[in-house]
């Protein structure tokens, strides 16, 4: 018999059907970090994290933070990016939303999201993606794009 200690009255339903199907509690500290990334959005590093819950008098500690994010990841939930600054920064992963890349400014640090894509652009990324698996065997589940340059600010 599976006995769940779930609290999940005051999660979003999709998050409620990872924490059950992980059989993990969703703690005060948990969802304190998930309401972080609802409300600041996207590309958050720990230290950002752990930074907005201290605005927010939120007694969590950044070793707390740290493990948090990587069970969250583990689960799912968001999804580990890295732009070449140092720190590792994560996004929410929203189901519905399409897969996005990322263009990043090398002088100001700028993270842009490239989610509206041509249909011609889709079709060469996934010609390349059938190429890639066929050619090195691999079963691609998913993948990341960084382009770099000069943000319109910066050149």
């Amino acid at each position: 018999m599976i006995i769940f200690f779930i609290e999940v009255k005051d999660l979003p339903e999709s998050w409620k059907d990872v924490f059950h199907r992980f059989n993990k509690k969703a703690t005060s500290s948990r969802r304190a970090i998930l309401e972080v990334f609802e409300e600041k959005g996207q590309h958050l590093s720990a230290e950002d994290v752990y930074e907005h819950l201290r605005a927010k008098k939120k007694k969590v500690g950044i070793a707390t933070v740290y493990r948090n994010l990587d069970l969250l990841l583990r689960m799912g939930i968001l999804r580990k990016v890295n732009f070449g600054d140092g720190r590792e920064h994560y996004e929410m992963i929203r189901r519905a939303a399409r897969f996005h890349h990322h263009l990043i400014c090398t002088r100001c640090g700028q993270v842009v999201d490239c989610e509206e894509m041509t249909q011609e652009e889709e079709e060469f990324l996934q010609h390349l993606r059938k190429e890639l698996e066929q050619r090195q065997g691999f079963v691609i589940h998913s993948y990341h794009i960084y382009f770099y340059g000069l943000c319109p600010r910066c050149r």
